[in-house]
């Protein structure tokens, strides 16, 4: 099981990324935003895979119709997932988010 610290641990450990808030909950951006905590216990993230990984794992991957324009966003049940797992989905995010300039801050 996943926790928020798990997400923020792994999110500030690459290169350039911060964390500041975004609607009111913890967000993670490198060049554009990467992760956020959608509510307790959820994390969104950008993923090529949304479609496979909501039909494979429906209870852990799934997106609501606030999602649904943005075709890479995925939601994810941290209490269903293990940190090795979130810091794949996590790595995947960062490179779609776009990794932050050479020289931004840390």
């Amino acid at each position: 099981m996943a926790t928020e610290e798990d997400v923020r641990r792994i999110c500030l450990g690459m290169p350039g990324v911060t964390e500041r808030p975004s609607w009111g909950q913890p967000a993670w951006f490198g060049k554009t935003l990467m992760a956020r905590i959608w509510e307790e216990g959820v994390v969104t993230v950008k993923t090529d895979e949304r479609e496979a990984l909501s039909a494979m794992e429906p209870d852990t991957y799934f997106w609501t119709p606030h999602h649904e324009r943005s075709p890479k966003l995925l939601l994810v049940r941290l209490e269903n997932i293990d940190a090795e797992e979130l810091d794949e989905l996590l790595q995947e995010s960062y490179r779609i988010a776009g990794a932050p300039a050479p020289n931004a801050p840390k």
